[in-house]
């Protein structure tokens, strides 16, 4: 009795162990010679926070690859939506010289700005083996990229995408509201000028009806004297 009792608790405690681990989502596949095992490198993928999208390499036998090939073509194509990157290159995690790494993990460096459905579209050669295998992200693969509000404590700032878009849709407004005042600076110049030139035509005219009434009185002088 005692004995079942241990086992049943062993078995309680390897459950929630097994349930507080954290799933290593990844697509395992299958291409040549070669066994993939493509995801992120770090989950939960959050947007806006550095990642890589991570490669592992293993022989038919099980063993890890470390060399691809060289110089090594293997590349990766990350996209969402409508939207592609630029080829990015793999780095091996492994270091021979240090001996730091882990054998037959290849890294590429990305950091996704939007949340949503990614692909990894990895193409070139392993030693002569042609690769173009596309994955995607699903709950049976590996994470699409979540919004961060999700676990940000105590408050829920926007993210780096929100302030983007919100930038994108706020600059239109801010173009019209630069082009009429420039508008009004302008009329209002305009304004300012004629008012200066009405102002100077009406100094003009007076000093002119000063001098021709000067004068007019002048000569009406000069006429009353000759008489």
């Amino acid at each position: 009795m005692k004995r079942f009792r241990i086992a049943a608790a062993s078995a309680v405690v390897l459950l929630f162990l097994g349930a507080a681990s954290p799933a290593w989502a990844h697509d395992h596949r299958r291409v040549g010679a070669y066994d993939f095992t493509v995801g992120w490198i770090s989950e939960p993928t959050y947007a806006g926070f550095p990642n890589a999208v991570q490669l592992i390499v293993k022989d038919a036998a099980g063993k890890p690859i470390d060399d691809l090939g060289s110089p090594p073509t293997l590349k990766v194509e990350v996209g969402t939506g409508t939207q592609k990157s630029d080829p990015l290159a793999f780095k091996a995690s492994f270091d021979p010289d240090t001996g730091f790494g882990t054998h037959g993990e290849f890294d590429s460096e990305i950091i996704p700005t939007r949340p949503g459905v990614y692909t990894f579209r990895i193409f070139g050669t392993i030693n002569g083996q042609a690769v173009n295998e596309t994955f995607t992200s699903s709950d049976t693969t590996f994470d699409s990229v979540r919004e961060p509000a999700e676990v940000e404590f105590p408050t829920k700032d926007p993210s780096t995408g929100q302030l983007a878009t919100s930038i994108q849709q706020l600059t239109p407004r801010v173009d019209t509201a630069v082009a009429a005042a420039k508008t009004q600076a302008k009329a209002a110049k305009n304004a300012k000028d004629k008012a200066s030139t009405a102002t100077t035509l009406a100094i003009v005219a007076l000093v002119a009806g000063v001098v021709l009434g000067g004068a007019g009185l002048v000569t009406g002088l000069g006429a009353r004297r000759r008489s």
